[in-house]
């Protein structure tokens, strides 16, 4: 346990400061939701679906190569460290070179002609964001998880404050004549377009305060080495752009997709992107788990008890993923005044877009066996199965159901992959999980879940009084069961 233990810490250090500048963050959704329309609100999710595609490709899978082959022995002269970070360098001011040669011809197709700055804001913060992260993995292979997360704050706090100053107090100001000090640096005129400059101003501080780790330029790139990380990194990059399409397709092609005019379509896109933020806490766990999980799963795959170490990290995350599950769908009524009264219409696809996001988390727990063992390739056919299926079920399901289509595609592709994944790491590293504990504490969560309503309507109880029982129950149950089993070696 102590191990599990140590990597608890790590993940609670990513945890916290990722749940901090998150829901930092997340209270941009309310300031969105209320400020701007659903179909204003589907402008800023279809960007930042678009991103998610160039951020996988901008960094061509050298953030895990890094973790992969760099020098434990001399990390003051790291050669893996600093032939990634040239070649992400290089690759990223060729992309914004491209970018502004083709603004003008790009903005058109994407039809935001009246707004080509769309596009080179949004390429700028892509760039930069891309370079940074070589930084941070440095950062997290060297366990300086408390730089690496007042980094990230700062950056969401950049980001808050700017939007707050720019949406909330500068408009109303403005209309009254008031306060025309900040006259020279507002525009009314540019509006949703404030949503991309706050961005772009968070990363540019982020970058700047980075920059001492950008020193590894001066340790040279090795070509040879450059070679073995690229046919490591290459399928990592397959890997993660079909993650991508399967994380964020949905809302690329809901606008395209859904059986109404295009103004309708981009406000259910804005509707379902709203919705799928109050997943939030879900993802915050997932990816503060992956910072910490992904450097100690390599450092200590070399371990004799490791493949045990790896079974317990997988029960205790499915234990707390389906907690976070419980919170938000059972104080859901809590939850929804996150978001504004015209989004909410879409709040039954929240449960299925959670249950989706605890199978990528497993996903993320199975898939070391194709990075310890160098199959990155197979690793990569995986996601590009998971992928096809997310093509494949919005295409069909989109028209027909509509967004929700949409939810039930993407929890079908994360289960497809976790079975897919789970069965070849039995052939080629086969972990002992805990199939039966696994399966017993999704399908109790989702039970608890089932049974709030008519236990609710039946008993008359205050909805939150009922969410708290079965809340309680879960909680408890999981204390008895995993108590009992660590007793049980002691009692023999």
């Amino acid at each position: 346990m102590g191990i599990i233990k140590k990597l608890a810490s790590q993940t609670a250090i990513y945890g916290l400061s990722s749940i901090f500048g998150r829901f930092l963050n997340y209270l941009l959704v309310p300031l969105y939701t209320y400020h701007f329309s659903a179909a204003e609100y589907g402008v800023v999710s279809e960007f930042y679906a678009y991103a998610g595609f160039f951020a996988v490709l901008l960094v061509f899978g050298f953030e895990t190569g890094y973790f992969r082959f760099r020098d434990k022995s001399d990390p003051q002269r790291d050669s893996a460290y600093s032939t990634a970070l040239w070649f992400v360098l290089g690759v990223n001011l060729v992309f914004l070179l491209l970018i502004w040669l083709v603004r003008t011809p790009l903005s058109e197709a994407l039809h935001y002609g009246h707004h080509p700055e769309y596009v080179e804001w949004f390429a700028i913060i892509l760039g930069l964001d891309a370079i940074a992260s070589i930084p941070f993995a440095r950062l997290r292979a060297e366990n300086r998880a408390f730089r690496f997360a007042g980094i990230k704050i700062l950056e969401i706090l950049v980001t808050v404050g700017l939007s707050l100053f720019f949406i909330a107090y500068c408009p109303p100001l403005y209309a009254k004549n008031e306060h025309i000090w900040f006259a020279p640096i507002y525009d009314p005129g540019i509006g949703l377009g404030y949503v991309f400059i706050a961005n772009l101003a968070a990363s540019g501080v982020k970058f700047v305060l980075l920059t001492p780790q950008l020193k590894g330029l001066l340790w040279g790139f090795d070509k040879a080495l450059f070679k073995s990380m690229v046919r490591y990194s290459l399928p990592m990059v397959v890997i993660g752009f079909a993650g991508i399409v399967n994380e964020m397709l949905d809302r690329a092609l809901l606008k395209y997709l859904l059986p109404h005019d295009p103004l309708t379509n981009m406000r259910m896109l804005g509707i379902y992107s709203a919705c799928y933020k109050l997943s939030i806490l879900m993802s915050l766990f997932i990816q503060a788990f992956r910072y910490a999980a992904e450097p100690f799963f390599f450092a200590y795959a070399d371990k004799s008890d490791a493949r045990r170490v790896y079974a317990d990290v997988m029960k205790y995350f499915v234990i707390f993923c389906m907690a976070i599950f419980l919170l938000v769908t059972l104080y859901i009524d809590f939850f929804q005044y996150f978001i504004g009264r015209e989004f909410r219409t879409g709040l039954g696809v929240t449960p299925i877009l959670l249950l989706a996001n605890l199978f990528l988390g497993i996903y993320v727990n199975l898939s070391i066996w194709y990075k310890l063992t160098d199959r990155t390739l197979m690793g990569a056919f995986v996601s590009l199965g998971g992928a096809l299926i997310t093509i494949g079920l919005n295409l069909w399901w989109i028209p027909h159901y509509g967004y929700v289509g949409s939810a039930w595609a993407t929890l079908a592709c994360y289960a497809s992959m976790a079975l897919v994944s789970y069965l070849l790491g039995r052939k080629y590293y086969p972990v002992a999980y805990d199939l039966k504990r696994i399966i017993f504490y999704i399908t109790f969560g989702i039970s608890l879940y089932w049974l709030h309503v008519p236990l609710t309507s039946r008993a008359g109880l205050p909805a939150w009084s009922t969410a708290a029982m079965l809340m309680l129950s879960y909680l408890l149950t999981a204390a008895l069961l995993e108590g009992c089993r660590r007793a049980a070696p002691v009692l023999e």
